[in-house]
């Protein structure tokens, strides 16, 4: 999957983001997980660290100092998960556990095979309506 990139970002409360992407959607997320798991983060835990927040190069992460930082494709994930949107992720793991070419994944959902692409691939921000497709097309299979 490649992540949209951050254009802005905007460090909050202690370990809680405001993320502005290249798609034009915004998110607040919370990074306390990722900061808990990997040691390398443990210094974001400190007010001054986390307030130098900023994108890195290309967009492709937030970065700190030059040890720390997060990546665009993880971040974005954490976005979606945290405001209830499908993620490309998890689209594209729906599209392997039902065995669909692009072409019968658009056919399912009513799309176009274009935009089943810039889903999977996490270039367009995937709708509420489109996870919720994604969910009625599996009961939709297990009633069968």
């Amino acid at each position: 999957m490649k992540a949209p990139c951050i254009t802005t970002v905007r460090a909050l409360a202690p370990l809680k983001l405001s993320i502005e992407w290249s798609t034009g959607e915004v998110y607040e997320v919370d990074i306390t997980a990722p900061v808990k798991r990997f040691k390398v983060l443990s210094p974001l835990k400190k007010p001054e660290v986390f307030s130098l927040a900023h994108p890195g190069l290309w967009g492709h992460s937030v970065a700190w100092t030059d040890e720390a930082d997060l990546g665009a494709d993880l971040l974005y994930e954490l976005c979606r998960q945290q405001a209830g949107l499908p993620t490309p992720a998890e689209f594209d793991q729906w599209i392997k556990e039902n065995s669909l070419s692009l072409s019968t994944a658009a056919e399912a959902l009513g799309l176009s095979r274009r935009m089943v692409a810039h889903y999977r691939s996490g270039t367009r921000p995937i709708p509420k309506v489109v996870g919720l497709a994604c969910k009625g097309f599996d009961m939709m299979k297990k009633a069968a």
